[in-house]
């Protein structure tokens, strides 16, 4: 493993294409946590989920935002985003819509960072690939997210320090 990583992404709908970005085995994220599992933590309030997030965040390298069509509109990803940001953590994104998430691939979904308070400008990574006739291709796209993940994932950014 090349990195120990943070992934911040949408669970509910994007959990299937987070996997396949784990399977490629170039970083080492944290656990997903199953359905039922973040369910436990969930029903223990925003306080345990703030902790979770810390624990899990506070021994990794850097912050990858993996980012689907609904990613920006999930209150947890831009908090996450805004405590890579406050901790100085190098920071990126990534795009996975084009990932096939049970046979389907989705749009573009916004731009997490803009939602974010204070955050500057911050890296995001696109490795869809289309294919002649402007439809995508899923497996050429994990292809190219193969190849990529790693050398991406040393070119986040962080907070100056003043």
């Amino acid at each position: 493993m090349a990195k120990s990583v943070f992934y911040s992404f949408h669970y509910e709908h994007d959990v299937h294409r987070v996997q396949l970005v784990r399977n490629i085995n170039a970083l080492e994220g944290q656990p997903v946590l199953n359905a039922q599992e973040w369910e436990q933590v969930r029903r223990r309030g925003d306080r345990a989920i703030e902790q979770w997030i810390h624990d899990q965040m506070v021994r990794k390298k850097a912050v990858i935002v993996l980012i689907g069509k609904h990613t920006a509109s999930r209150p947890w990803v831009i908090h996450e985003i805004e405590k890579a940001w406050a901790d100085r953590k190098p920071l990126l994104g990534i795009k996975i819509h084009g990932l096939s998430s049970l046979g389907d691939v989705d749009s573009e979904g916004p731009d997490p960072f803009a939602k974010a308070k204070g955050v500057g400008p911050v890296p995001v990574f696109d490795p869809t690939i289309r294919d002649w006739s402007g439809k995508i291709d899923s497996k050429a796209t994990y292809n190219k997210l193969r190849e990529s993940l790693e050398w991406w994932s040393a070119r986040g950014t962080t907070r100056a320090s003043w």
